[in-house]
C-alpha cells in the first residue's frame, strides 16, 4: 500500500508578520522537496476543511467560538506575541484539522498505509482553551480522538520530535488512560513544560528531555531507553506522529543537532512498532521546522522512510 500526502494551498494563505518564522515559505519548502521524482509514487490529496465538531473534540466550545469571532476580515489580530490571524488563517486552521482527520480515515480504512500530513499553522501548543506558539487547533490530538470515537481505537499513541515540547497535546490527554503522549524536545526552552516528572494521572506521559546541543546519540538513546520501551508497552492501535523538524542542527529555534538521518532512523523505528502493535497504521503531521533546508532534508528524509526507502 501506498503513503498519502494531504496538503492544501490554502495553508499558504495564513500570513504571519514579516520575518516571522513560521511562514508560508515553510510549506513551499515542503513541496519543492516532494516534488522530487523519487516521491513519484506519492499519493496525493487535497486536505479537506474541517468540521467545527471535531475541533471541539478536543478544544472548549467557548475557545473555539472566540477564535472563529476575532478572525479578521483584513489586517492583523495579534493574540500573544507570537501567535497571530490574518485573512486567510481560520481556513489554513481548518484544512490542517481536515487533513489530520482525512489522513486517520484513509489509514484506518486501509486505503493507504500510511499518511503525511503537510499544513501550517502548527498545533501542538495549543492547549485546550487556549492558543499558543503559532498554534491554534491540535491537529494531531483531534486525529486521535476522531480515530477513538469513530473506529473504537481503544489506545492510541502520539509522538512528538518537535524541538518544542507539545504542552497544548501534554494538557489534552494528562487525565485519559488511553492515549499516551511521548516526547523529546530540547529543555530548558518554549513552553517550559516537559519535564521527565511529568507523567499524567495515567502514566501515559513520557518526557525525554534533551540538552542544548545534544544530538543524533542522545536522541536515539532517548528512543531506545525511553520511549519505544513505553510504547511497546503501551500497545498503541494507532500511531500519531507529531512531525516537527526543528531539532535540525540548522533551525535558527533551537540548539539540538539532530540531521536528516536521524528523522528517517526515528520514522522508522517508529513504523517497526506501528507494525507490531497497530497494522502498520500510522499518520504523521507537519509542525515545526523553520531553517528551509533543514526542512526539506528532514521532511526528504522522513517521507522517504514512510514511503520504505
Amino acid at each position: 500500500m501506498s503513503t498519502l500526502l494531504l496538503s492544501h494551498k490554502a495553508c499558504l494563505d495564513h500570513v504571519t508578520p514579516p520575518g516571522h518564522p513560521e511562514r508560508p515559505d515553510r510549506l513551499r519548502a515542503v513541496e519543492e522537496a516532494l516534488s522530487h521524482e523519487r516521491f513519484q509514487f506519492l499519493a496525493r490529496d487535497q486536505a479537506p476543511e474541517g468540521d467545527l465538531d471535531l475541533v471541539t473534540l478536543c478544544h472548549n466550545e467557548h475557545y473555539v467560538t472566540e477564535l472563529r469571532h476575532i478572525a479578521p476580515a483584513s489586517g492583523q489580530v495579534y493574540i500573544d506575541g507570537d501567535t497571530s490571524m490574518s485573512p486567510g488563517t481560520w481556513e489554513a486552521v481548518m484544512r490542517g484539522v481536515g487533513g489530520a482527520v482525512a489522513a486517520t480515515d484513509a489509514v484506518m480504512a486501509g486505503e493507504h498505509r500510511n499518511a503525511f500530513v503537510a499544513v501550517r499553522p502548527p498545533g501542538h501548543h495549543a492547549e485546550i482553551g487556549k492558543p499558543m506558539g503559532f498554534c491554534f487547533f491540535d491537529n494531531v490530538a483531534i486525529a486521535a480522538r476522531h480515530a477513538q470515537r469513530k473506529y473504537g481505537i481503544k489506545r492510541a499513541a502520539i509522538v512528538d520530535f518537535d524541538v518544542h515540547h507539545g504542552n497544548g497535546t501534554q494538557d489534552i490527554f494528562w487525565s485519559d488512560p488511553t492515549v499516551m503522549y511521548c516526547s523529546t524536545h530540547q529543555m530548558p526552552l518554549f513552553p517550559g513544560t516537559g519535564a521527565k516528572s511529568e507523567r499524567g494521572d495515567h502514566d501515559t506521559i513520557v518526557n525525554a528531555p534533551l540538552a542544548s546541543e545534544d544530538g543524533g546519540p542522545e536522541f536515539r538513546s532517548a528512543f531506545e531507553n525511553l520511549i519505544l520501551p513505553q510504547l511497546e508497552k503501551f500497545s498503541p492501535e494507532l500511531l500519531v506522529i507529531s512531525a516537527g523538524f526543528d531539532a535540525h542542527y540548522r533551525d535558527p529555534l533551537a540548539s539540538l543537532n539532530l540531521r536528516a538521518e536521524d528523522y528517517a532512523w526515528v520514522t522508522r523505528k517508529l513504523m517497526d512498532l506501528a507494525d507490531k502493535t497497530a497494522g502498520g497504521r500510522v499518520v504523521s503531521v507537519l509542525e515545526g521546522g523553520y531553517d528551509l533546508q533543514g526542512l526539506k532534508e528532514s521532511v526528504t528524509a522522513h517521507v522517504g522512510a514512510l514511503m520504505g526507502a
